[in-house]
């Protein structure tokens, strides 16, 4: 468990443009600062998008600096407020496969956790590379639901989202209702829900993911290939491997 403060850039600019306020990123870094000095753990999220590639080495050396738990980089997907508002920032195939592996590489030396959400096929460039995070004791990292075990949205050792009305979903990035809390119990939904049957299916992925070796492991961001294809069981758009990654190749 740990505070999550969001960082957009690695300097008050590129951070406070992203945020539309003047003295966020400094907000931000005392909000740090406040966790440090009383022991409570805290982590950085920080969006990859085309405005702050270049500053993502910077951005990590200053969450290993500040004495963050994890790094977590959120890859970004093309949501509806994203399609409205910065529909270009989303990372190309090949930018994400550049990233992905620069953070691998990164993770090498790296004191601290780097954490990739809505990207399963970071943890395949990590097993690709040999390599694991330092002092993070493996019986932890198989907690981390998306860690190894690719998209966990609605997984059974995976997560759904809830919304603030009660609504529950898959994931936050993949936004088809499941139900309700104030209607019916969680562990109902979590059970007997028709949509999470399928997602939990590995064997209804289509097109590349249905077909990639990769497919049990990793099986493409669902939320990705929702947003992209209006189907959650189609191939991930995103994913650098799909045409690759097939079984013969």
């Amino acid at each position: 468990m740990a505070v999550q403060i969001s960082i957009d850039g690695a300097n008050a600019q590129t951070h406070d443009a992203f945020r539309g306020r003047e003295g966020a990123f400094e907000e931000a870094l005392r909000g740090a600062e406040a966790c440090r000095k009383t022991g409570l753990p805290f982590q950085f999220g920080m969006t990859i998008r085309r405005g702050n590639l270049r500053e993502i080495p910077e951005m990590l050396r200053m969450t290993v600096e500040l004495g963050a738990s994890a790094a977590e980089f959120f890859d970004l997907v093309r949501v509806p407020r994203v399609k409205r508002e910065i529909p270009d920032e989303a990372l190309s195939p090949q930018e994400r496969r550049e990233v992905m592996e620069w953070l691998a590489e990164a993770q090498r030396d790296c004191p601290i956790i780097i954490r990739v959400p809505a990207c399963p096929m970071y943890p395949l460039v990590l097993k690709e590379k040999g390599v694991r995070p330092k002092h993070f004791p493996s019986e932890l990292l198989r907690r981390i639901p998306y860690y190894d075990r690719g998209c966990a949205a609605g997984m059974p050792n995976g997560y759904v989202q809830i919304s603030p009305n009660g609504d529950v979903h898959p994931c936050m990035l993949l936004q088809i209702k499941l139900g309700n809390v104030r209607e019916e119990s969680i562990r109902r939904i979590w059970e007997s829900s028709p949509i999470l049957a399928e997602l939990r299916d590995r064997n209804l992925l289509k097109g590349a993911c249905g077909e990639c070796r990769y497919r049990d492991e990793c099986a493409g961001c669902r939320g990705r290939a929702y947003e992209e294809t209006g189907d959650m069981l189609a191939a991930d758009p995103g994913c650098w491997m799909a045409a690759e990654a097939s079984p013969g190749r």
